[in-house]
């Protein structure tokens, strides 16, 4: 029988997304429901190291489910990664009397959780929380909603004044080596052409002839979405060491202007994706996730994921869950190929012209010979007809 559990932390790590406060939120009034403490750890595993950890209650979590960033603040840290720092950090959670931790954040987070409870009986169950959308173990992670409707809200106004001047614009969305944020994007603004970290693209078949296709079908503004990790190498290989400062964007920018003449401009809209209220969409995944892991723990689970699975909250194995990939929505590849690639209609060709045709042509001398046999037929008929009234 699994012992019962008394005292949860709670932190995020990482970067930043909206539906973190919310997550937080449904731990804090989860364990209240249950009749477990809830602890809050700020500044992710910092927190627990250097033990910056407060009681927390319905007061401390009132009216944040609409907030975007996090309450508990968030941190990368590398202490943590090495042994001397999870034995700090495990010190605090003997001091304080911690049975079990919720960790909110992405492969990083998790990978952390999995060394830490490897080395110490302490049980963590992760709820991946990253605007990019790359946990391989579940179709969503809190943020993605909110960061893809802030990017189309900005984009849908650079485009008000791209149409007015009859401009080329390149835009630059998050996207470190995973591009769902800039597919699901380029799709709901009906871009030109999108270029993601996971595939090494190439100028003249995905950018240029998409240009030249939508101006020879009148159009006279065009729109090209970029992941801030599709910044292409000399060798064709994508260079993603250094993202974020539009370098990406920038290097599309130009080959645009060298090679097919126009004057484009350049937004990287940056870390106001990561910002703003959560949507409905985050909010209740983020409530419906955190439940979930309070109740993981009360029931003595450890080491697991919180994910979306077929459309309904599960849980993964960590290890296995981390050894899943991301990979780029197949569905969404095929309907933003057919978006972007049918600014020109393909039209008849000759060979279909021909066919035409020739059916035209075999139709005609198929229904001339019916023709010719139901008049022979008709005109039997009536002559057995005639015949019969004679007799």
């Amino acid at each position: 029988m699994s012992k019962k559990i008394r005292r949860i932390g709670v932190l995020t790590s990482g970067g930043d997304a909206p539906g973190m406060n919310a997550a937080v939120r449904a731990v804090v009034r989860t364990c209240m429901y249950e009749g477990i403490e809830c602890i809050g750890i700020r500044r992710g595993w910092n927190g627990l190291i250097n033990a910056d950890v407060f009681r927390m209650t319905g007061k401390d979590v009132a009216h944040i489910i609409n907030q975007g960033g996090t309450i508990l603040y968030t941190a990368r840290s590398e202490e943590f990664r090495t042994k001397e720092g999870r034995a700090k950090a495990y010190a605090t959670c003997k001091m304080i009397g911690l049975d079990g931790i919720v960790a909110i954040g992405g492969d990083g987070t998790f990978a952390g959780c999995l060394a830490f409870s490897s080395e110490y009986p302490i049980s963590v169950i992760g709820i991946p929380g990253t605007i990019d959308n790359d946990i391989g173990c579940s179709y969503y992670s809190l943020g993605y909603d909110t960061a893809a409707n802030t990017a189309i809200e900005a984009i849908d106004k650079v485009r008000d004044t791209m149409q007015s001047h009859e401009r080329c614009s390149v835009i630059e969305v998050m996207g470190h080596h995973a591009g769902n944020l800039a597919q699901y994007v380029g799709i709901a603004t009906g871009a030109t052409a999108v270029l993601v970290p996971e595939k090494p693209w190439d100028f003249e078949k995905d950018v240029a002839s998409k240009l030249r296709d939508a101006r020879l079908a009148g159009r006279t503004h065009f729109m090209i979405i970029v992941a801030e990790g599709a910044k292409m190498k000399i060798d064709g290989s994508v260079d993603n060491g250094v993202v974020g400062n539009g370098s990406a964007a920038q290097q599309v920018a130009t080959l645009v202007k060298e090679k097919v003449g126009l004057d484009p401009r350049v937004t990287v809209l940056g870390h106001t994706q990561r910002g703003g209220s959560p949507t409905a969409r985050d909010r209740v995944n983020a409530s419906r996730m955190g439940y979930y892991a309070v109740e993981l723990l009360k029931n003595g689970a450890n080491n697991r994921i919180v994910r979306t699975w077929d459309g309904r909250v599960c849980d993964i194995d960590m290890v296995e869950g981390l050894k899943m990939q991301n990979v780029l929505s197949v569905e969404e590849q095929k309907v933003l190929d057919a978006m972007t690639g049918s600014f020109l209609s393909k039209g008849p060709t000759r060979e279909d012209d021909e066919e035409e045709a020739f059916k035209k042509k075999y139709r005609a001398e198929i229904e001339a010979e019916l023709t010719v046999k139901l008049r022979a037929e008709i005109e039997a008929q009536v002559r057995a007809e005639l015949q019969a009234t004679k007799s």
